[in-house]
């Protein structure tokens, strides 16, 4: 009845919960949802008439232009002529699997990696070969042997304030993974949505600014992090041997994006206000970073290990000893607190992985933070049969 690859088609733990968890009542550190007040004002009020009407598959010029400048001034040799403006930063991945993978087509994907990211690869029929994540990154040398053993059709990276894992690669992985790269000619599809959400000083040179004019390379942003997420506005760049193939992928999928969002960005990105913006941005999420390191600290210090991020929006914790994750979630939703199990991130299965789970900071206030952490201790202690004298959580400061 229908085509074979539904029989691949998997669901979203992401956006299953998302119903649940914008109820009143729920904490959550479950979707990557941006701060409502922290987001810019959407003014239409000078919206042009003319733009009632269809637009152009690549974009609106005006927008796609700014993105280049951002983009070159990040070092990439990119033009506006080599932006697609997409539906969100999703309709890019969604583009360049149509792209590149067939029914047991090899991509090479960090692990953990970006759910959304394997839902879309695993649809098109993908065999994942996955890399470990370190503190600084994957190892390069376990790429070039992936690469010469696999050959993979594309490598899918996030090495800026990984999602869902939070690390940065450093300048010394970053030069040698772009070496790969290059060398074994291999096409690049580098994912950023988070690069302008940055707490400390580090090293967030793309990728694809190291590479070649003559590689394949695909880089990709978004709106929805630094914006307004219900616009919907991304955008993916590419190698000029690529970008007309994502263009006609596009035509073939809804025509254009919304040209009100493109406007609304295009605006937004040529204000005066926009630097003032970033920075507030930044002094708002590192509040709520260092409120969740301090309840991780306070309430899960003897049962979980984690890394602080310096950028993103994600803590990717791993419970001491091991656990069943999902069956905590379990828990945790009865008593209104929510978060994402680990094991959805990993492209293959491994009963390790039942141990990590991805917390967000952004969406709850400091003092939900506290709350939901403390209960969060709480419902690990009772899956292992520990017993501990509840204390206030009024008593924590954070």
């Amino acid at each position: 009845m229908f085509s074979e690859r539904i029989d691949r088609l998997t669901s979203s733990l992401i956006r299953e919960l998302l119903a649940l968890t914008q109820k009143p009542d729920i904490i959550s550190f479950a979707g990557g949802l941006p701060a409502r007040e922290a987001m810019p004002l959407l003014d239409l009020s000078e919206l042009p008439p003319d733009l009632s009407q269809y637009g152009t598959t690549d974009g609106e010029p005006e927008l796609r232009a700014a993105i280049a400048a951002q983009l070159v001034g990040l070092g990439l040799r990119c033009k506006a002529e080599q932006v697609l403006v997409t539906s969100g930063s999703q309709q890019g991945i969604d583009l360049a699997s149509k792209l590149y993978i067939d029914p047991g087509t090899p991509v090479a994907v960090e692990a953990p990696s970006y759910l959304a990211a394997l839902q879309s690869f695993r649809l098109f029929g993908a065999r994942f070969e996955e890399l470990p994540l370190a503190a600084d990154g994957i190892d390069p040398d376990q790429l070039r042997h992936v690469i010469r053993r696999q050959r993979p059709a594309l490598v899918y990276l996030i090495p800026t304030f990984q999602n869902p894992a939070g690390v940065c690669y450093d300048e010394a992985t970053r030069a040698a993974v772009a070496e790969v790269v290059r060398e074994s000619g291999t096409p690049l599809l580098e994912d950023e949505p988070y690069r302008e959400l940055v707490y400390e000083p580090v090293d967030r040179t793309p990728l694809c600014a190291r590479l070649a004019e003559n590689d394949t390379w695909m880089y990709m942003g978004t709106f929805s992090k630094t914006g307004i997420p219900g616009l919907r506005v991304g955008y993916i760049a590419a190698s000029e041997n690529v970008h007309p193939y994502l263009v006609r992928l596009k035509q073939s999928t809804d025509l254009h994006t919304n040209r009100i969002g493109q406007w609304w960005c295009a605006r937004f990105l040529h204000s005066r206000d926009y630097p003032a913006h970033l920075e507030r941005l930044r002094g708002f999420y590192r509040e709520r970073r260092d409120a969740m390191q301090a309840a991780l600290a306070h309430h899960l210090g003897d049962l979980a290990d984690w890394t602080q991020p310096s950028g993103g929006l994600f803590f990717w914790v791993r419970l001491q000893g091991g656990g069943d994750t999902r069956a905590l979630l379990v828990r945790a939703l009865e008593r209104k607190v929510a978060f994402m199990p680990g094991e959805a991130f990993f492209a293959n299965p491994d009963p390790r992985h039942g141990a990590y789970m991805r917390l967000n900071f952004s969406h709850a206030t400091p003092e939900q933070l506290a709350r939901g952490m403390a209960v969060l201790a709480e419902v690990i202690r009772e899956q292992r049969g520990i017993v501990k004298t509840a204390e206030p959580v009024g008593m924590m400061e954070i």
